[in-house]
């Protein structure tokens, strides 16, 4: 079984601009700069068969490549203990519209369709017992972080192996953006 999901992947750069935002903060667990990507969605689990059918899906996918850029932080849930802080994407539909097409391809292969809004972000941590109290003065001193626009020219189909350490992200299949 493979535990799947598709992602773009960040430039180092845009990864060591989100990493140098780490700092301590009581409960986080911070992502490796490594392992740092935006989701478009997370599959779950998929025999070989279903995966080979998703990657032949996803090839399909017709997109030209976009500009992204990062814009503030947050976390989720808002109105309650947090349990996952976040750097946030600058409106962008061009990244809405690839989203889209990997959501309609997913369906194709006889996946559920996600119930919950697409909210482009880039986890940067995960909380456990962190108040909202206690997360507010890194909110208030990085709610303007940015990043300069980068060229995304591919997407990735991903599997990931949880271990002790965090989560193993393996590339199954990178899909370029020509259009």
């Amino acid at each position: 079984m493979h535990r799947l999901f598709v992602a773009i992947d960040l430039p180092e750069k845009i990864k060591l601009a989100i990493h140098s935002l780490r700092c301590p903060i009581s409960g986080a667990k911070w992502v490796a700069e490594e392992q740092l990507h935006l989701t478009l969605r997370f599959i779950g689990d998929a025999d070989d068969d279903l995966l080979n059918r998703i990657a032949t899906r996803l090839s399909c996918i017709t997109a030209a490549p976009f500009s992204l850029a990062m814009m503030g932080v947050g976390c989720f849930p808002p109105k309650r203990d947090p349990k996952v802080l976040w750097v946030g994407v600058a409106k962008n539909e061009a990244l809405l519209k690839v989203q889209y097409a990997v959501e309609k391809a997913l369906l194709t292969c006889g996946l559920e369709p996600e119930i919950r809004s697409f909210s482009p972000h880039i986890t940067i941590a995960r909380l456990k017992q962190t108040s909202a109290v206690l997360l507010a003065p890194f909110l208030q001193k990085n709610n303007c972080f940015s990043t300069p626009f980068f060229p995304v020219t591919e997407f990735i189909l991903y599997s990931s192996t949880l271990a002790l350490q965090g989560a193993i992200h393996r590339q199954e299949a990178l899909f370029p953006l020509i259009g």
